[in-house]
């Protein structure tokens, strides 16, 4: 069970319309390593972990994960309202615009919509944790290329607050890892698994 505060993580006030801003911001709405998918990646993920410590922080993350799929479709629709034809027409934005309007749709900066197919849950713990890893690293690295082109501090201000948070949530997945790999109490998961390699003499 959620419980919807009405108010963002962190504050979102944009002055300054700019659709080609908006579109590489769209990128962390539903592109590849955007929030959307890392909240449907741990959420479903975390049916799978046989530990319910880390099943835990599975939920938590992915809850923020959500909050920050508001906070990107709030930038989004700040970049982009009241947005005359004729800066439609001036920008990049007019593909977008033909089939969206000027409605908050999820896709990657490329046009691509938003896919399941760019995540995985695997239900392996550790390889599910690695993905999980990655992924962080991977939005970390999309919220580096924004900060690089991006240039107006009210965009600059929140995309800085969810890069911080992707960093976080790398660390804490480094946590989780620990915790299966202790569980597991294997002296080399990874090259001796006992369950399916009977000749390496591991226990």
């Amino acid at each position: 069970m959620w419980q919807y505060e009405k108010r963002l993580e962190y504050p979102v006030n944009i002055k300054q319309t700019d659709p080609k801003t908006a579109q590489y911001i769209l990128s962390q709405y539903g592109g590849p390593d955007g929030e959307i998918n890392a909240s449907l990646r741990y959420l479903s993920q975390r049916y799978s972990i046989p530990y319910r410590e880390v099943a835990g922080l599975l939920t938590d993350i992915a809850t923020e994960e959500i909050a920050h799929f508001e906070m990107i479709a709030t930038i989004v629709h700040q970049l982009t309202r009241d947005l005359t034809p004729e800066e439609i027409k001036a920008s990049n934005f007019g593909p977008y615009y033909i089939d969206h309007t000027l409605a908050v749709w999820p896709q990657a900066a490329g046009g691509v919509p938003q896919n399941a197919c760019e995540f995985q849950s695997k239900g392996d713990p550790i390889t599910d944790l690695m993905e999980d890893m990655a992924a962080e690293q991977k939005a970390r690295t999309t919220y580096d290329n924004i900060l690089r082109v991006v240039k107006d501090p009210d965009v600059v201000d929140p995309i800085r607050f969810l890069r911080a948070r992707e960093v976080v949530h790398f660390q804490r997945f480094g946590e989780a890892l620990r915790m299966v790999q202790e569980h597991l109490d294997s002296k080399n998961f990874y090259v001796c698994n006992p369950a399916f390699d009977k000749s390496c003499g591991c226990k």
